[in-house]
């Protein structure tokens, strides 16, 4: 049985869209999640990837209260 390995993404973002995407994520809500996803158990997927890209958007200085 294969196990997928975690994979690192480099991204360069304007403050402008870095702000605005931090908003977004935080914004986000599990129906707008749900409605994009094919099921539930990717809906979970899908929230666990923002919330890990909140961290990296905190990280760099992007936390929207």
């Amino acid at each position: 049985m294969s196990t997928a390995a975690d994979i690192r993404i480099a991204l360069d973002l304007p403050d402008e869209e870095s702000q605005a995407l931090a908003q977004f994520v935080k914004r986000v809500t599990w129906s707008a999640m749900r409605e994009c996803a094919v099921d539930e158990a990717e809906c979970y997927q899908i929230r666990a990837a923002i919330n890990k890209l909140q961290s990296a958007l905190a990280d760099a200085g992007y936390a929207p209260r």
